[in-house]
């Protein structure tokens, strides 16, 4: 998003926030670093699902009306569908990072209103390549966008440091995680590892979401310093010795791509995950990324990662030289290609078909304006008139049409062909193709 606001004005609309108010607001406010302008929902305490998606609608119009230029619809829930949809927008985009429907507590409505929303967008975004698999088939335009990252900020890990002062006074060697605590974890498996080397510490930093803070193993080693920023995160990679993605195998899981294994790598630690598909595909053939399919296996690949973290000459350029080809630069400009070309399909002109019976009665007011009588205007004028029936109103400030090229009489009385040079200028190759059914086409030098 801060990449597409470099160049165009970016909303991020969140989730509703409930107070104890009268009536609904929105709180705008703008982030610097980014230049994202984050949208609020403030919603009355107490207000119904069907009264707030009203209400939602009714913030949401407030808010495009002040706004200018073309809209694009960019949804990375279904669930933001219901008070949106209406809004007129050159392109609907369809960011699907994960298989939400497969998550713990998910909506009841989303699978439907997931269906509503595919059949609704223009283009599909999947987070990897497993979900886009799994997609494919229900979107004509769906492409894959596996994670990129950030090197340049996540390789200051690998330089010297202040710690966090929470993990400063931790024992070595560290072992850690970042990111949402939740069904996605293997518990069992994250108190093995415990159990197993009671010398480790091993680090949590994330919140814990949608499942119970008695449902974390307790153990000595094991440390959670909860929720931590973006900024933050490298120089709690800097203390760590090897980095861990202990994802439970399940249906939550079924589909992640997640965007911490380039990351991890960019701070330069070795890593060690369980076998998540798009992690194994993508990540699994590089020295750096341990594999394992059961926690002792998981355990000994852990082992294995402390030995290379003492020797990262042996591995890192193998790990630099992927993620030299991973930039969030290069998937922005693809994905706004993508979104150009979409925007071109939605206003392209349409081949005119002639119907089989013309309506009896022409209506008194005109179907089409045209403005400007040269040669485009005046060609799709005619076609519009006598190949759909149209009723079609030209305007030009001269008293002939097709601009400077027009035949007229000379002092004499003979016809003459008056000539200009006209030049025409368009990016799209369908207004190309079917003007050129009138005219040949010369360069313009």
């Amino acid at each position: 998003m801060r990449r597409f606001a470099a160049h165009q004005r970016v909303i991020f609309w969140e989730e509703p926030t409930y107070q104890e108010i009268a009536d609904p607001r929105l709180d705008l406010r703008a982030c610097e670093a980014t230049g994202v302008v984050v949208a609020t929902p403030l919603i009355p305490a107490g207000t119904s699902a069907v009264d707030e998606t009203v209400m939602l609608r009714a913030l949401l119009d407030g808010l495009l009306a002040r706004e200018v230029g073309p809209l694009i619809r960019w949804y990375y829930t279904p669930m933001m569908l219901p008070f949106s949809e209406h809004a007129d927008a050159v392109c609907v985009v369809y960011d699907c990072m994960d298989e939400l429907a497969n998550f713990k507590d998910a909506p009841a409505n989303l699978v439907s209103l997931e269906a509503r929303l595919i059949d609704d967008a223009d283009l599909v975004f999947t987070g990897g390549h497993s979900l886009f698999e799994a997609k494919r088939h229900l979107h004509s335009d769906i492409h894959p966008f596996p994670s990129s990252v950030e090197v340049a900020h996540f390789a200051t890990a690998r330089e010297p440091g202040e710690e966090p002062a929470d993990q400063a006074g931790l024992p070595f060697p560290r072992l850690g995680f970042y990111g949402v605590v939740d069904e996605r974890m293997d518990l069992d498996l994250l108190a093995y590892v415990a159990d197993a080397r009671p010398d480790w510490s091993i680090v949590i930093v994330g919140p814990v979401v949608k499942i119970g803070e008695d449902e974390l193993p307790r153990r000595a080693n094991l440390h959670y310093l909860g929720g931590k920023s973006y900024d933050a995160l490298p120089a709690y990679l800097r203390g760590w010795d090897v980095a861990l993605m202990p994802f439970a195998i399940n249906e939550a899981t079924r589909f992640i791509s997640p965007t911490k294994t380039p990351e991890y790598l960019a701070a330069g630690c070795p890593v060690v995950s369980t076998e998540v598909t798009d992690v194994v595909r993508h990540y699994g053939g590089l020295e750096a990324v341990g594999i394992a399919d059961s926690p002792d296996a998981f355990v000994d690949a852990c082992d294995v990662a402390l030995l290379l973290a003492q020797r990262p000459g042996t591995w890192r350029p193998a790990v630099d030289a992927m993620l030299a080809a991973l930039s969030w630069d290069r998937t922005a400009d693809q994905m706004q290609a993508l979104m150009d070309a979409a925007h071109a399909r939605n206003t392209a002109v349409q081949p005119i078909v002639s119907p089989t019976v013309w309506p009896s009665v022409r209506p008194n007011a005109y179907d089409v304006m045209v403005v400007g009588a040269g040669f485009a205007g005046s060609v799709m004028a005619e076609r519009l008139a006598a190949g759909s029936n149209k009723r079609v109103l030209v305007v030009d400030r001269r008293p002939h049409i097709a601009g400077n090229a027009y035949d007229r009489r000379d002092a004499a009385g003979l016809l003459i062909h008056q000539y200009g040079p006209h030049i025409f200028h368009t990016n799209s190759q369908d207004i190309v193709d079917y003007l050129s059914r009138f005219t040949a086409w010369r360069p313009y030098e």
